[in-house]
């Protein structure tokens, strides 16, 4: 089954993401998966396995630098 996932990871200053923004995208794009950073979050899509596995990355890099919150939509794909 393909996923995709879209996140925000709050809190984001236009020009300045910090740390926990960069953090969250790092962790994204080590997985291997396309990223696509949108204007109200950024996006990956791939494998279920392997998105639920970035997914969970993704929290624990952006909450250990510090975000705030971090909003997380996870949606089926046809294949």
């Amino acid at each position: 089954m393909t996923l995709h996932a879209e996140f925000t990871v709050e809190p984001f200053t236009a020009g300045d993401p910090g740390p926990h923004v960069q953090a969250a995208f790092d962790a994204a794009t080590a997985a291997g998966l396309d990223v696509e950073i949108g204007p109200f979050g950024t996006a990956l899509e791939g494998d279920d396995e392997l998105v639920v596995e970035t997914v969970a990355t993704i929290l624990r890099a952006a909450l250990e630098h510090g975000a705030t919150r971090v909003s997380v939509q996870v949606e089926t794909t046809s294949d």
